[in-house]
């Protein structure tokens, strides 16, 4: 597709450059513009149909890949932690699996203080996991895992999680959020005292 937007961009530049200095007797017909112009919409309206089914079949297949590394390695991964989250990175995203295999996009919930194990494996390009708030940045190479670790900061709030790596044109939106809440079992006991 790349090849063939170069190509028809480049018959652009050189119909119009032709259009504007041939003798008025060689430019082209109405008809012929016409021609032209349906080809091309034709072309991107192909190309993004098309585009959007591979995206979404690349998609459907990234929980089931995750979920079953976290399903393995969940109980190594515990001890020691009050949650394991295997993260997946992947196309300008994140996903955020935990143990259940329950699955978050972009952002997951943690609780103040909690001692977090993140799993983190890649499937198309070198990614970065940077937390700012818990001075933390690594990269993975697609098909590794890389293992840190983090305590959720203690004051509630909403923590950018991005990648620090270039990873592609949509690289500048490859942002997540650590959502640090308090529960209401832990807001009670605050009241308490």
């Amino acid at each position: 597709m790349f090849a063939i937007m170069v190509a028809l961009g480049v018959a652009g530049v050189v119909a119009l450059l032709a259009a504007l200095f041939w003798p008025p007797r060689w430019r082209l017909s109405y008809r012929a513009e016409v021609v032209f112009a349906v080809l091309l919409t034709g072309l991107v309206v192909y190309a993004d149909l098309d585009s959007a089914r591979v995206y979404r079949a690349y998609e459907s297949a990234l929980p089931e890949a995750a979920v079953a590394g976290t399903a393995r390695d969940a109980g190594e991964a515990a001890a020691g932690f009050d949650r394991s989250i295997t993260v997946y990175t992947y196309q300008w995203g994140f996903l955020f699996i935990d143990a259940s295999g329950a699955v978050s996009r972009n952002a997951m919930i943690a609780r103040p203080g909690e001692k977090i194990l993140f799993r983190i494996l890649s499937n198309d390009v070198i990614h970065g996991f940077n937390l700012p708030a818990a001075r933390i940045t690594t990269e993975v190479d697609p098909g590794a895992v890389r293992s840190i670790w983090i305590r959720a900061p203690a004051r509630p709030g909403k923590y950018l999680i991005q990648c620090v790596d270039y990873c592609g044109v949509g690289h500048y939106q490859m942002k997540a959020w650590l959502v640090v809440e308090e529960h209401a079992a832990d807001q009670a006991h605050h009241g308490q005292h």
